[in-house]
This record gives structure tokens, C-alpha cells and sequence, in this order.
């Protein structure tokens, strides 16, 4: 007698479902620019949208818990002089958030625990050094303050946001880049590229390490991610324009691990991977799905899991880290997807019915504590990301690393200026350098004082908003 063998998977029966309608956020105007970023990212503090705005490019910063109708009127961040493309939060830092723009710019911003009160408009720092407009930006994944940007003008810039200086970078790339992505220890990334080819590179030796060429046949945009496992993932487009997704091993770019075809439709798939669950959510840009997969050691590799529905196309999508998401619930990950005019949350749930905390759904995943110092990564060391129980749950800690952050900049600022005016002081005389030195001294005990004044202000402030004072 035959028996039809059917897959185990402890993530076969996921399912996606909305939030009720007064938890999500309503009257947001996300932005109309024809750029394939989601336009939106999450963390477990802040909610943070590009939107639409007059006379530049700016960004919404919600908290978590500020649900609901959102007014007109509430503070943006604003700064860029063009449309922001894309936005990145700090793995490290809740309170750190990266934007980049068609201003040839990106910045770095501070964002407070408390409610905005009036805009943010002066970022921790300003990365000039891209020609054109600036795409792509990405925390590296283990090492502090590392920052990579990608622009228009096929150049890769890797920052250390600390000192506001570029440690190294690639212009490997003749065309403009659709995607890149770290892998697990950020010893090396991937990128897609308008040329047709998928590429590993290696930041610190600056050079190409493997390359493939049309790992889709099609001629329209790819992306590609890398896995926990060191193998890439990646959706495209056949030659007959139908949506694909591949798997492949770097080590031998020839043949690929696993092919699917998905359907004919025009918009990108934007992969978002759950390393602890090896699984990948596909979210296509015009869509109002959501597929899911899981990749495994077994054939086929990629396999299908089930689609989330809805009737309302998706503009973008952020997707909260897993820290952030609800082990109380059997919660394996949270989407938050863009609509014309709010933000939905959707959660993916792993049906369970004891109520006790499932530690084979929950490893410790990656937390909030960098591995390494920037110049430890730019000597050659690796490491991968240091890990946290989720078994109690994650609470947010309070913005004390962004004060380091933060005098991490200054100083490095302040350095600068100092060895300028050790140049510039050969020819003053002795009494009026001595003066301005004492000036300098003082000026900067007064910039210190108002400094802590100002944190002691906005600490008071988010516990009157949060209802602890």
C-alpha cells in the first residue's frame, strides 16, 4: 500500500495574520520614489517610514507602542537636501538609524526614547563621498560603528561612523548595483548588479572572490542574500519574465543548489531572511502576498511553506529583528507592510498549545552587543555575532550606548580640529596662543555641561511620556 510521505517541519504550519486595526499606524504618506528599497525599517523600539515631504527628503520615526492615527503635524527627521532612498537601524544601537539620499549623502541619526517634539534635523554625522545619488545602506553585522553605502556611481563605500572616515572601498561594479547583503560574520558580502552578475566580494582586500554570471536569465533586477550557512539566495527573472528564486554555493558558482520559478509578475521579490529559522520571506513590490520557504540540507533545499494573502498591494515592507518579536505567542516574525496611507503589522505565528517558552523555536539569536572594534575588523579578524537567550524575552535597553556613540563623533571631531590648529600655531605668538587655548578649554567644559543638561532633559521628558516619573 502506498503512503504519500510528507515533510516534518516544526515550521510547516506557520501562518500569517494582521493586528487589529487600532494597532496599526494610520495617515502615513509613504514616499512615491521609483526606488526598489522597502522604504521602511523596524527595530524593537522604533518604527521608521520614508515619506513623502516638500523641499527635500525626509523620514518618520514612530515608537513601537505609538499606534493609531498619526498626526499631520508629528516631527519628522529631515536633513536631506534630495528624496531618502534607503534606511538602515544599527544592529548595535536601537537609537542609531542610517539614511541615504539623492543628495550624494548619507547620515547618521540619534533618535530619542521620547516622543518627538519638533523635527531632527542635525545628524551625529554626514558621509560625503559618493558623486551621485547614494542607494543602498547596511550596518555590517558583528563589528561597531561599520557602515556600507552604495551609490549610483557603482562605488561601494565601507565607513566607520565613529570618526566619519572611509576605512576602504570597491568600484569593481561598471553598472549601477540592485542589491548587497553581509554574510553571518561580515567577513564578505554579496551584491547583485545591472550587469547581469552576482558577485562575493571581500571588503578588507578589496577584491572580487567569486563571481556568476546571469544567475537569472532574465534582464530585469535581482537580489541576493546570504544564508546562515555561507550559501546565497537569490530571486530574479527568467527569460520569459517569469519570477525565479536560486540557491547557490560561492565555492562553485557552475550549477546552482536549487531552482524554482515562482509566477509572471513585474515586481521584485525583496528576500527578508530569519537566520535562527532558516527560513525566507518573499515580498514583491505591487504584490499582496506573502510567500515563505524554508531552506534545509535535504532536496529540493528550498522548500515552499504556505503564502499570506491580502487584498491591499504592498508599497514596502520592513522586518523586525528577531529580538523583537513576541516569544509569548509563539511569534517567529513580524513584517510591517506599507500601504499607500499606513503601516500594518504582520505576524507570523508557529501554532503551539502549551503556553510554556518553545526553545526549538527560539535559539539565542543575535543581540545587541558588537563582537568587535572597527579597527579589530579592518586588521582581519572575524567573528560572529554574540548571541542572546530569548527566553525571558528582549527589553530594549535605554539610549545609554547612543551617548557613546555620540561622544565617539565629537571626539573624533574635536581631534580633527586640534591637529588642524597644531598647524596653523607655529606662527602665533605665545600670549595669544596661550589665549586661545584657555578659550578653547573653556568653550568646551560649557559644549559638556549643556551636553549632560540636555540628556538629564530628555530623560526626564521619556519618563513623564512613558508614565514612570
Amino acid at each position: 500500500m502506498s503512503r504519500s510521505i510528507v515533510r516534518q517541519s516544526k515550521f510547516r504550519h506557520v501562518f500569517g495574520q494582521t493586528v487589529k486595526a487600532d494597532q496599526c499606524y494610520d495617515d502615513i504618506r509613504v514616499s512615491k520614489v521609483t526606488w526598489d528599497s522597502s522604504f521602511c525599517a523596524v527595530n524593537p523600539k522604533f518604527l521608521a517610514v520614508i515619506v513623502e515631504s516638500s523641499g527635500g527628503g525626509a523620514f518618520l520615526v514612530l515608537p513601537l507602542s505609538k499606534t493609531g492615527r498619526v498626526d499631520k503635524n508629528y516631527p519628522l527627521v529631515i536633513g536631506h537636501a534630495g528624496p531618502v532612498l534607503d534606511i538602515d537601524w544599527c544592529p548595535h544601537d536601537d537609537n542609531i538609524l542610517a539614511s541615504c539620499s539623492e543628495d550624494c549623502t548619507t547620515m547618521v541619526w540619534q533618535i530619542p526614547d521620547h516622543i518627538l517634539i519638533r523635527p531632527i534635523s542635525d545628524p551625529i554625522v554626514v558621509l560625503e563621498g559618493h558623486s551621485k545619488r547614494v542607494g543602498i545602506v547596511s550596518w555590517h553585522p558583528t563589528a561597531r560603528n561599520i557602515l556600507l553605502t552604495a551609490g549610483s556611481d557603482n562605488l561601494i563605500i565601507i565607513w566607520n561612523v565613529g570618526t566619519g572616515e572611509p576605512l576602504t572601498s570597491m568600484d569593481d561594479h561598471p553598472d549601477l548595483i540592485y542589491s548587497i547583503s553581509w554574510n553571518r560574520n561580515g567577513s564578505l558580502f554579496c551584491t547583485t548588479c545591472k550587469d547581469r552578475r552576482l558577485r562575493v566580494c571581500d571588503p578588507r582586500k578589496r577584491e572580487v572572490v567569486a563571481e556568476r554570471l546571469a544567475p537569472h536569465e532574465g534582464i530585469r533586477p535581482m537580489r541576493a542574500i546570504f544564508t546562515r550557512d555561507g550559501n546565497i539566495f537569490t530571486t530574479g527573472f527568467t527569460r520569459m519574465s517569469q519570477r525565479e528564486l536560486g540557491l547557490w554555493d560561492p565555492t562553485n558558482f557552475e550549477e546552482p543548489i536549487s531552482l524554482l520559478e515562482l509566477d509572471t509578475s513585474n515586481g521584485v521579490l525583496l528576500p527578508y531572511y530569519d537566520a535562527d529559522a532558516n527560513m525566507v520571506y518573499l515580498c514583491g513590490k505591487g504584490d499582496s502576498s506573502i510567500r515563505y520557504f524554508e531552506i534545509t540540507d535535504e532536496p529540493p533545499y528550498v522548500h515552499y511553506l504556505s503564502t499570506y494573502s491580502s487584498k491591499e498591494p504592498q508599497r514596502g515592507m520592513g522586518f523586525m529583528p528577531k529580538r523583537g518579536v513576541d516569544v509569548s505567542k509563539c511569534e517567529i516574525a513580524r513584517l510591517y507592510k506599507l500601504h499607500d496611507k499606513k503601516c500594518e503589522p504582520i505576524t507570523m505565528t508557529v501554532p503551539r498549545k502549551s503556553d510554556l517558552f518553545q526553545d526549538d523555536l527560539y535559539p539565542d539569536t543575535a543581540g545587541p552587543e558588537p563582537a568587535m572594534e572597527p579597527e579589530e575588523w579592518l586588521g582581519g579578524r572575524d567573528e560572529d555575532p554574540i548571541l542572546v537567550s530569548m527566553r525571558q524575552g528582549y527589553v530594549p535597553p535605554k539610549s545609554r550606548e547612543l551617548k557613546v556613540a555620540k561622544k565617539n563623533v565629537l571626539d573624533s571631531r574635536a581631534t580633527t580640529r586640534r591637529s588642524m590648529s597644531t598647524l596653523e600655531t607655529n606662527s602665533l605668538p605665545p600670549q595669544l596662543l596661550e589665549r586661545l587655548l584657555e578659550e578653547i578649554q573653556n568653550l568646551k567644559a560649557t559644549v559638556l555641561s549643556q551636553e549632560k543638561r540636555i540628556c538629564d532633559l530628555e530623560n526626564k521628558l521619556s519618563q513623564y511620556s512613558n508614565g514612570t516619573a
